[in-house]
């Protein structure tokens, strides 16, 4: 009884509360009906109020010559002089049979402050009484029954006399047409809550004859409490939406409240959709959006609780139910026009998308049970999915309907992939999904999933043509799920029922999907205004065909011509540019790449490291890399003369990519033998991959140079700091053979020391040369000192070998004959890169020199003077006096005219 209480309680304030906007909304239309009466204008209802349909009212004929209408609005919030006095004012018009001379129109009024006062005396008032009420009636059976002064009979017959009083109390008020006198405190509107506290006294009264004294059986109580909460519901017609929403909330608990020892489904189900139809059909006649989704909320919560209550779920009561909602849903609630705000600035429509969401439920719990395991019920699945999509595209306002029919069949398609249990775990750091795959021919759906496929794609084709122009948000939408789910079948069917190398029936299935969808696009885009504009719903379905068009690769070839095709398919939308300019054509080349990419990186050797042939340069490898570098850069050069720059720049970016990685993946098969291994690189497979690199972007500036892109001028710099990063990192330290004391070579001069060092020190000075002008200043500086350090390592490993041979491991040590040497290398290094850069005007050159020889002159004063003894330890101090001396000399003459010239600031000079 608390709880029946403790509801009411909440119902009753939300109906107190509710009626104030409603009464508000009704005072200024009377005012407004007033003043339009008053000019012998045309009344018009608004559609949120009592008055639904526009009523003409004949303008008044004027005897002599027409007088134009005096205008007066009514504050909101007053009563009615203002319209009084136009009408006055009008009717004087008339009698005399001209124009009244105009005055001056009063100053609207404010509505008056609230206070405490008024609040307490007028709104609280009502309300707490209302409450008082029907608390009162609940307190006096209560004490009757502690007292014993009347028997149980008789206090029941009282309580239900009472809410009759109650009630015919309420009727009469609104009858004599009550209203609150003093502006702004309308909410408290008596009829409405004196018929609340009826219906919660009458519903209270039949439930203690059933549940607490058994006057009444099931059937009875059943019957009687559902008439009261649905003739509650109608008479929320006259009393407001709050009314309605306490008989929902009653006509919800009804069966909750009144149970059986051997339920009926049918029953209870054909009850919830008399109850949902009504509810939506009082929702419908005015517009009470609150109601609407709240029936739909019940329905669908007494439709979760059933499957997850009961052990063997019936169907089709099931399906029955919601059905009859998705009939209501278009029949009553959508054929009514939404109001001018609604239509100025659409929103979600609140009962299609809670029907949406339950209807998403429910399908797919009967299509794959609560746990993945079919019920039996497929058909019911696909009818009710087929009934939201037939909603969906009878009234365009139910496109929450659209989404939840292709939501569900994503979820219903997908699970049974993994035959609805799928476990993630990470172990050893690798990321493992576990399922339990289905075997062929085990999904009892799947025919079902191709059925509502076809009816999806037909659908959603012919609707996006149609309202394209109109109602383009809505038409993407359809072109979004027509392509989506016809994909999504094909490509779960492939999984579970075809063969995962090559299946040509469904390459052929999907390359006819990808027809269909390329010329539904064509379609779509004439019907366009302006047409051929390539707008949302034609690019879902450019975008769809592609899609189709890789799965077709996927399923109808093996890796090496699934990569190869793959990346040629780029040219295709490409080349339509010519035709169509669409924008989302570019980006559709890039996606092409982006799955070649995709492709390549799940396995770099193409075709698998055991077929991947072993002669250098004609294996996989070269079409698999440089075939589709050659379709990206062509699609690049034609998005350039017709499409969008990003989409052209992210082409030039995938074919310089394709080209590096392929003579990468060429090196190290051709370095390995053949076999490419999951092994570290060596150091000369290393210093090939650095040479690449600052190949690429020597390569990258020059066509940056000929044809200036944002892409060629980011992608030569971040591969020059790679190639820099890499070869600090790699070929100074971690591959270092001082360190490692692998072989170097046989041969003196040309062994690895030539291709890990010398090679890469002169690629960098010559990008550095290159660079000076078109590259920010630290770039150039970067590769020059870049290139002094490699040379500096070639020099000083190439005296090591000289005097240890082929292994120069560092734990050897070092002679005296091989200590002088150093420092005289040194500095005769430090020198020659001295002239350098005064020679190429090269500042980062002379820096380096300067470090070269500081770096000698530490050495000679540290090491050389400590080690080494007799005539080198005198030779190796006058070497160094001598040529610091020479330096100084050189400086001096120099350096004044290169300050004269303005040579100091390379950049500056090669812009000038």
């Amino acid at each position: 009884m608390e709880l029946i209480v403790l509801l009411a309680l909440v119902a009753g304030g939300i109906a107190i509360r509710k009626q104030g906007q409603r009464l508000r909304a009704l005072e200024q239309e009377l005012a407004s009906f007033r003043m339009r009466l008053a000019g012998g204008a045309p009344v018009a209802a608004a559609a949120d109020g009592p008055l639904d349909q526009p009523v003409e009212l004949p303008a008044r004929e004027i005897a002599d010559e027409p007088a134009g209408p005096v205008e007066a609005e009514e504050p909101a919030g007053m009563p009615g002089p203002w319209a009084q006095a136009a009408m006055s004012a009008a009717d004087e018009s008339d009698r005399i049979g001209e124009a009244p001379a105009p005055e001056q129109a009063p100053q609207q009024a404010r509505p008056p402050r609230r206070d405490l006062e008024t609040a307490l005396g007028t709104r609280w008032a009502v309300w707490v009484g209302g409450l008082a009420l029907a608390l009162g009636g609940v307190f006096l059976v209560r004490y009757s029954i502690e007292a014993g002064i009347f028997g149980p009979r008789v206090r029941l017959a009282a309580a239900a006399l009472f809410g009759i009083i109650l009630a015919a109390a309420g009727e009469l008020a609104r009858r004599r047409g009550f209203r609150a006198p003093i502006g702004g405190v309308n909410g408290a509107y008596v009829p409405a809550i004196l018929t609340a506290a009826a219906t919660f006294t009458l519903f209270s009264t039949v439930f203690a004859a059933h549940a607490l004294y058994g006057f009444i059986g099931t059937a009875t109580a059943f019957g009687l409490l559902a008439v009261i909460t649905l003739g509650t519901m109608g008479l929320a017609l006259l009393h407001g939406q709050a009314l309605a929403g306490l008989g929902l909330l009653g006509s919800y608990l009804t069966p909750v409240l009144v149970s059986s020892d051997s339920p009926a489904v049918w029953t209870l189900f054909g009850y919830l959709a008399i109850v949902l139809v009504a509810a939506v059909a009082i929702a419908s006649l005015r517009r009470w959006r609150f109601l609407a989704g709240a029936a739909y909320v019940g329905a669908g919560l007494w439709s979760t609780a059933y499957i997850s209550e009961s052990f063997a779920v019936d169907a089709a009561p099931l399906a029955f139910l919601w059905l009859v909602g998705l009939v209501a849903l278009a029949g009553l609630w959508l054929a009514r026009p939404g109001s001018k705000e609604e239509e100025a600035a659409p929103r979600l429509d609140p009962a299609s998308l809670v029907a949406a969401f339950f209807l998403f439920v429910t399908a797919t719990f009967l299509a794959r049970g609560a746990d993945g395991a079919p019920i039996g019920a497929g058909y019911w699945a696909a009818g009710l999915l087929l009934a939201a999509l037939a909603v969906a595209a009878w009234r365009a306002r139910a496109v929450p309907l659209l989404h939840a029919f292709g939501i569900a069949m994503l979820f219903i398609a997908g699970w049974a992939i993994l035959g609805g249990s799928v476990d993630i775990d990470i172990l050893y750091g690798r990321l493992l999904f576990d399922g339990v795959w289905l075997q062929p021919g085990a999904d009892a759906f799947q025919s079902w999933s191709f059925l509502l496929a076809v009816a999806m794609l037909a659908v959603g084709i012919a609707l996006a043509r149609l309202r394209v122009t109109a109602q383009p948000g809505n038409a993407a939408a359809w072109a979004f799920w027509a392509a989506l789910v016809p994909l999504w079948t094909v490509l779960t069917a492939w999984l579970t029922l075809g063969n995962l190398n090559v299946d040509w029936r469904f390459a052929f299935a999907a390359l006819a999907l990808s027809a269909i969808l390329a010329a539904a696009a064509e379609l779509t885009a004439r019907a366009e205004d302006p047409a051929q504009a390539g707008g949302r719903a034609v690019s879902c379905f450019a975008a769809g065909s592609a899609v189709a068009l890789t799965l077709a690769l996927l399923a109808g070839f093996g890796p090496l011509l699934t990569t190869v095709l793959t990346g040629l398919a780029a040219i295709v939308p490409a080349a339509v540019t010519r035709l169509r300019r669409w924008p989302v054509l570019g980006w559709l080349s890039a996606g092409f790449a982006a799955v070649t990419l995709g492709r390549v990186g799940a396995d770099p050797t193409i075709v698998g490291t055991d077929a991947l042939s072993t002669t250098p340069f004609l294996n996989a490898l070269t079409p698999g890399y440089f075939l589709p570098a050659a379709a990206f850069a062509w699609a690049a050069w034609q998005l350039a003369r017709t499409t969008g720059r990003r989409a052209r720049l992210m082409m030039e970016a995938f074919a310089a990519l394709f080209v590096l990685l392929g003579a990468a993946m060429l090196t190290r098969h051709a370095m390995n033998g053949g076999v490419i291994g999951p092994g570290e690189p060596s150091l000369a497979e290393q210093a090939i991959y650095s040479l690449i690199m600052i190949g690429g972007g020597a390569i990258l500036l020059a066509l940056d140079r000929r044809s200036p892109s944002p892409v060629f001028r980011w992608g030569s710099i971040g591969l020059g700091v790679l190639s820099v990063l890499t070869i600090a990192s790699s070929h100074l330290l971690a591959l270092n053979p001082l360190f490692t004391n692998d072989t170097t070579g046989t041969i003196p001069v040309f062994n690895l020391l030539m291709l890990a060092y010398l090679l890469p020190a002169l690629a960098l000075a010559g990008l550095a040369w290159r660079a000076r002008g078109l590259r920010p200043d630290w770039y150039v500086a970067m590769l020059a000192a870049g290139a002094v350090a490699l040379a500096f390592a070639w020099v000083s490993l190439s005296i090591r070998r000289l005097f240890h041979g082929e292994f120069i491991g560092a734990w050897k040590g070092m002679g005296a004959v091989e200590t002088y040497t150093y420092s005289a290398v040194w500095l005769a290094l430090g020198v020659a890169v001295l002239v350098a850069g005064l020679r190429f005007r090269s500042r980062g050159l002379r820096l380096g020199s300067a470090a070269l020889v500081v770096l000698a002159v530490a050495k000679v004063f540290l090491y050389d003077m400590r080690e080494l003894e007799g005539v080198l330890r005198a030779l190796s101090f006058m070497g160094l006096g001598a040529v610091l001396i020479g330096i100084g000399m050189f400086y001096q003459r120099m350096l004044p005219a290169a300050h004269a010239r303005g040579e100091e600031g390379e950049g500056e000079e090669e812009a000038a």
